[in-house]
């Protein structure tokens, strides 16, 4: 609850807890062409919960070149957005205000690991 001078509120409902949300942007260059790094997106989202300490439940879709995922673990849910470009891939990830202390190592991780869990290319592998 918050204490408003017209009363407490749910945080819940509050737009403040909205401006405690932290986006995380990251570059993921690549030499891939837009199509491949597309194709490689597409064939290892289904991987990413295996990543997530504790497991997560994942949700995306398509939108042209855009990746929109759900992300939902530990009770908290974050939005991402990943846009395949011919010699990047953007990647957005809306922290809530609740995941925004781990934002640093969430940032660190996507940099570090990011392009190869999202553009691996297993289909040439026995």
């Amino acid at each position: 609850m918050i204490l408003l001078a017209s009363g407490l509120q749910s945080a819940e409902c509050h737009p403040i807890v909205e401006l405690m949300e932290r986006p995380i942007e990251v570059e993921l260059p690549h030499k891939l062409g837009r199509d491949e790094a597309h194709r490689r997106i597409a064939n290892n989202v289904h991987k990413l919960h295996n990543h997530i300490p504790g497991g997560a439940q994942v949700q995306s879709s398509w939108s042209g070149d855009r990746l929109n995922l759900d992300i939902t673990a530990m009770g908290q849910t974050v939005a991402a957005q990943i846009d395949v470009e011919e010699a990047k891939v953007r990647c957005r990830v809306i922290l809530p205000g609740m995941l925004a202390f781990f934002a640093g190592p969430i940032e660190a991780a996507l940099n570090a690991k990011g392009g190869d869990l999202l553009l691996e290319d297993r289909s040439k592998k026995s």
